[in-house]
């Protein structure tokens, strides 16, 4: 039995490895997920409580609402009074150099004269020096800027500290004014001498204390109480029907924080983490039966399920830990930007399903998680109907303009039902939203990156590499300008026939425009760019020639990869000829040489065949479009004939047997050729007589 099951993993070894990148991310998800209870009732405040009345299973302390919190935190540092330090060596070493300046400015105005006088000057301007520092003169601080005269600020001096009126304190203005005061009474000295040199030499000598005025905001701090009550066990909390008003909302929000507490700190941790387990990998079993049964296209290759679960991973662990950390940072995560990437790669149902799984498993953990699913259910949703069908980069900014939009109106939906009015309209979870809106912008780099990691492409990439300026496309029309008009032809046939069929269409426009640049270093040797009548297949052999419009395949693929070209693109340079022969030449051998059976492979594509609807198509609008340049004279019959013969051929050699494309779809976009061609050489249906 256990070589049974070992043969049965070796044979379904693809389908193994999905299973299990499924349950390496719900073991991440639960490695991430706060280990905390859940508390089991909704609460939301201005509704009815619609169960049970409720009593309390145990004490607990009903804690203050966080804007009161707040408020009064901010009460009580403002009633801190700052601290500053005097500093008598900074003093000490002004009033020195005080001493010596008024010496050599003495001397350079008076010499040796007048010693009376500079001696009264000297004691004058010391004791002024001295009365005005002993006060202090404070440095410029932020921490008083905003205060008024009368608050009171606190002065340390010999480790004394004393509390006094901010405008007892000198400035250096106010000290330069009070001596110019007391100095302008005094008598039998030089005043304007003294007052100069005062001047230059007042000293900031109260510093500001950051240690000191931080100790004192902690004392502050730590005094607000963060509860104002408490409810004993077995008394009633809310009755039922009983409307969730204000006071009701704090004390049932306390009961869910105590409750979530307790049983992240009483409960096993092995039960917590089998819960989490078992919620966690039910949404992942069921994203994997979706993609299973819905999208098998999606199942069937293992990179896009990985890239699913990584944007799932990218945005649900950094939630996890904000949450774990900083919980009211919840609606700056840019939750947006899961489904902007998603509708990029995928469809509409996809991307819906795995934003709202993603939604469901952060739900497990935040506070108000019906809120928290009704924001981003609306968001998701924004996305989704902005951006499908629309792929200009512009549409991303108009998108992060809508999510910022949504946001704000729910917001206020949910304010007139619990509040029963925007008067407590919060700024800061405005600003939340604004800035959660404006990372959602992220998504184009990501985008990029995941097409780089994954090997996929988007219709922004082919939209850009389909603009007939982009560097190769137009060297092409350079170098072959024939060439470079029959692409955009058989472009424009593909892309009409695409639509009518399904398909991708905007793939095959751009896998048509590059699918023959290969023919840009020899353009003389296909017929569409000799325009001078001169054919230099005249003057080589029929095999040189065939290994010349054969190896254009080689170089094209060459030249996109040189150019990093997706390989999507590439796929139709490599598919276009199939592994069909280049008839003509190898006709023309066996004519010029009779009973010599050539080496086919040498008049051979390489292939692959086309594998898919688009390259099928792309396939037979570029044989029809060529041939139908060889008409002399275009008629209904004529194109009619063409069409089903080159088709007719293609079929014959089982160029289309890889491809998803059926016969009533070749048989559709033959229709679609004929009536084309029949358009772009003016040919007129033949009506009946």
């Amino acid at each position: 039995m256990a070589r049974s099951f070992v043969e049965t993993l070796r044979h379904k070894y693809y389908v193994t490895f999905k299973v299990l990148v499924f349950v390496l991310a719900t073991m991440l998800v639960v490695f991430f997920i706060p280990r905390e209870g859940k508390f089991r009732y909704e609460i939301q405040k201005g509704k009815p409580w619609q169960q049970e009345s409720l009593f309390a299973p145990f004490d607990f302390a009903i804690a203050k609402p966080d804007d009161q919190l707040l408020e009064e935190r901010s009460q009580a540092l403002k009633s801190v009074n700052p601290y500053f330090l005097l500093n008598r060596e900074e003093t000490a070493r002004g009033r020195e150099a005080l001493r010596a300046d008024f010496s050599r400015a003495w001397a350079r105005k008076y010499g040796d004269q007048k010693p009376g006088i500079k001696k009264a000057s000297m004691a004058v301007m010391l004791a002024v020096f001295d009365t005005i520092h002993q006060v202090g003169i404070m440095s410029v601080h932020k921490a008083v800027e905003d205060r008024e005269p009368t608050a009171l600020v606190n002065v340390v001096k010999d480790r004394v500290a004393q509390s006094v009126p901010l405008a007892s304190l000198f400035k250096v203005k106010s000290a330069f004014d009070y001596a110019s005061m007391v100095v302008s009474d005094k008598k039998n000295i030089d005043k304007e001498l003294v007052i100069n040199t005062l001047g230059d030499h007042f000293v900031q000598n109260l510093d500001y204390s950051e240690q000191m005025t931080h100790q004192d905001n902690e004392r502050a701090l730590a005094s607000v109480s963060v509860t104002y009550g408490m409810v004993q066990q077995g008394e009633l909390i809310i009755a039922e029907g009983e409307v969730i008003d204000n006071n009701k909302f704090n004390v049932l929000n306390s009961l869910r924080r105590e409750y979530e507490t307790r049983v992240g700190i009483q409960s096993s941790r092995y039960s917590l983490l089998g819960g989490h387990f078992i919620l966690t990998g039910a949404i992942f079993a069921i994203l994997f039966l979706f993609i299973m049964f819905i999208r098998p296209d999606v199942f069937e290759e293992l990179k896009k399920i990985n890239l699913i679960l990584l944007l799932m991973l990218f945005i649900i662990i950094p939630a996890f830990v904000i949450i774990s950390a900083m919980p009211a940072l919840l609606y700056f995560i840019p939750f947006g930007i899961l489904p902007i990437i998603m509708i990029t790669f995928f469809d509409t149902r996809l991307t819906l399903m795995v934003h709202l799984l993603s939604v469901v498993i952060i739900a497990l953990v935040v506070p108000n998680a019906y809120e928290f699913v009704f924001f981003q259910f609306v968001v998701g949703f924004v996305v989704i109907f902005s951006l499908v069908n629309h792929n200009k980069r512009l549409f991303f900014f108009r998108t992060s303009v809508f999510i910022f939009l949504a946001y704000t109106v729910v917001y206020f939906g949910f304010l007139l039902i619990q509040e029963g009015s925007l008067k407590m309209i919060s700024i800061n979870q405005i600003w939340a939203f604004l800035f959660s809106s404006s990372l959602t912008l992220l998504a184009l780099p990501l985008i990029y990156l995941f097409e780089r990691m994954f090997g996929m492409i988007t219709d922004l990439t082919l939209l850009e590499l389909s603009n007939t300026n982009s560097p190769l496309l137009r060297e092409l029309a350079s170098k072959a300008p024939g060439t470079f008009q029959h692409s955009m032809q058989v472009a424009n046939l593909s892309e009409e026939a695409l639509y009518e069929i399904g398909g991708d269409t905007l793939l095959a426009r751009t896998g048509a425009l590059y699918h023959d640049i290969g023919k840009m270093d020899n353009p003389l040797y296909f017929i569409e760019n000799q325009l001078s009548g001169y054919n230099p297949h005249n003057d080589i052999t029929y095999a040189e020639s065939a290994s010349i419009i054969v190896g254009h395949v080689i170089k094209g693929i060459e030249k996109a990869r040189k150019a990093r070209l997706p390989e999507q693109v590439i796929d139709f340079i490599r598919t276009h000829h199939g592994n069909r022969r280049v008839e003509y030449f190898y006709v023309m051998e066996q004519r010029q040489n009779p009973g010599f059976q050539p080496d086919e492979r040498e008049f051979s594509y390489r292939g692959p065949i086309p594998f898919s609807k688009e390259t099928a198509v792309v396939m037979m609008a570029d044989s029809v479009e060529a041939a139908s340049r060889s008409l002399k004279v275009a008629s209904e019959q004529k194109i009619n004939d063409l069409v089903e013969n080159i088709i007719g051929k293609q079929m014959e050699t089982n160029q289309f047997i890889n491809a998803n494309i059926t016969l009533k779809e070749i048989f559709v976009v033959k229709k679609i050729l004929k009536k084309k061609l029949m358009n772009i050489y003016h040919v007129r249906i033949a009506y009946p007589e």
